[in-house]
């Protein structure tokens, strides 16, 4: 494959977990994937914001999107990516965090894997961007440039002295042309950031940037060797089945952990590798926080922004984000407040940076709550955990048409299934039946059997379980068409 001199590959690093919005947020499903603004999630966003570049009298030769992510949720990258007609060139799987300068290794490796060497245009797979035409013009400018050797990195014009974020260092910055970066700057106190502002010299670091494949691979190798040999060993030792790439997991553990920041960027200032910046100044957002959610959304005549079923009386610029039951806020002000079917936020608004502390304590006591939501996405669909108590378990599952969960058996649960909606296809030892609504049947402990939905509209059923362990991992598969 020959690349023209500006052909780009979007990388999309998508392997976050958004401790910070939790219990909207979690391991199983991060905030990438949620849609906390807009009708997409975080990640379709980008993806289709990204697929822009390709579009329109000023489009650029687009390769497809390289996708770095979790192995975890693969199946929600694809699925994710179908419900808005975008296609992945390939989605690569790491098998636990090592942090993004490791990911941008994998994904320049395989930029190049048949010979070419695309400008990589590397954005975090969880950001807002309010106007989309200049985004495209700040990175149509920066891409000019990394197609020359040069490592860009977009810095986003500050609104407010924010002590949150990093900092650029850029003097005679100006929105339609990249200029040299002086430094970079960790993140400040608030009398410094004030500071910033007033000057208007600084930027803030978005982490996005843009830079041939063999450029990063090559200060990689300066500054980082230890990682980019790690890097090239974890690679060789991959495995692919259809787009998903996996490098080898004793390999990729055996990487150093760093930042892209932290392993590159920050030390090339003066250095033999030049780093320019190019300004964007488009309505950006990292929604880190809840309080950063509720700057985007729009807000009622009392600074309100709600979502879902929500009444409010004498209350002022709260956050209410109700999933399923109705909230009610009286005389409060300054509240973020988040009800999920499995676990409730209150929260004062400036003090939304600390959220992540109850994740850690979760954590620490081993609770499921920090990493399942009650509703757990599959790739067959999905099922609600609705009740349960010590010996029973009642799930409401929905099945994909035409999908089908793994032919399994339990050692310590049998499980009772009433059809709701749709058509069954019930494999039960040598059995297999077809079952429809109001029709049930019984799995018992110990048997093999596989669940199907051989229709074209969803299958929803009731799934009873009886036991002394009904924990996920009593689960034996024999045969699996999603290779778990």
């Amino acid at each position: 494959m020959t690349e023209s001199p500006s052909t780009i590959c979007p990388v999309i690093l998508a392997g976050g977990s958004g401790t910070r919005l939790w219990p909207l947020s979690r391991a199983g499903f991060p905030k990438q994937f949620l849609c906390l603004q807009g009708d997409h999630s975080l990640f379709q966003q980008t993806a289709q914001r990204l697929a822009g570049l390709g579009s329109g009298p000023d489009a650029l030769d687009l390769l497809p999107a390289l996708v770095v992510g979790n192995d975890e949720h693969r199946f929600l990258v694809l699925e994710q990516m179908r419900e808005v007609a975008a296609q992945p060139g390939r989605v690569l799987l790491e098998p636990m965090g090592r942090n993004t300068a490791p990911a941008l290794a994998l994904a320049a490796l395989a930029a190049m894997e048949d010979g070419g060497d695309p400008v990589l245009v590397v954005t975090p797979a969880d950001h807002v961007v309010g106007d989309e035409a200049a985004f495209h013009a700040a990175l149509r400018t920066a891409v000019a440039q990394a197609a020359d050797g040069q490592i860009v990195i977009l810095g986003v014009t500050p609104t407010r002295p924010e002590t949150g974020f990093g900092y650029i260092h850029a003097r005679g910055a100006r929105p339609d042309a990249a200029v040299p970066v002086q430094r970079f700057v960790e993140k400040p106190d608030a009398a410094t950031a004030r500071r910033y502002l007033a000057e208007g010299d600084y930027l803030w670091n978005a982490g996005m940037f843009v830079l041939r494949a063999s450029v990063w691979l090559a200060a990689l190798e300066r500054w980082r060797p230890d990682i980019a040999a790690a890097s090239r060993v974890a690679w060789d030792a991959r495995s692919a089945d259809a787009q998903f790439v996996r490098p080898g997991k004793a390999e990729f553990a055996a990487i150093p952990a760093d930042s892209i920041d932290y392993a590159v960027m920050e030390r090339c200032p003066g250095s033999e590798f030049a780093i320019q910046v190019v300004p964007l100044d488009a309505g950006w957002s990292d929604l880190g926080a809840w309080d950063a959610v509720w700057d985007v959304l729009p807000k009622d005549e009392h600074g309100n922004a709600t979502q879902g079923d929500v009444l409010s009386v004498g209350s002022r610029d709260n956050l209410v984000h109700a999933s399923g039951r109705l909230v009610g806020l009286v005389g409060v002000k300054d509240l973020v407040v988040v009800e999920t079917p499995d676990a409730v936020l209150v929260a004062s608004r400036g003090h939304a940076q600390d959220v992540k502390h109850i994740v850690a304590q979760l954590q620490s006591q081993r609770r499921d709550e920090h990493n399942l939501h009650r509703k757990v996405h599959r790739p067959w669909g999905w099922y609600d955990s609705i009740d349960e108590s010590e010996r029973f378990k009642v799930k409401r599952i929905q099945v994909k048409p035409r999908a089908s969960l793994s032919l399994q058996m339990h050692y310590h649960r049998a499980e009772h299934w009433i059809v709701v909606k749709g058509t069954a296809e019930i494999t039960c030892g040598e059995k297999v039946v077809i079952l429809t609504e109001n029709q049930s049947t019984y799995i018992p402990l110990g048997e093999v059997h596989r669940l199907s939905n051989p229709g074209t509209i969803p299958l929803e059923l009731i799934e009873v379980q009886s036991g002394s362990y009904l924990g996920e991992d009593d689960i034996v598969r024999f045969e699996d068409r999603y290779g778990r």
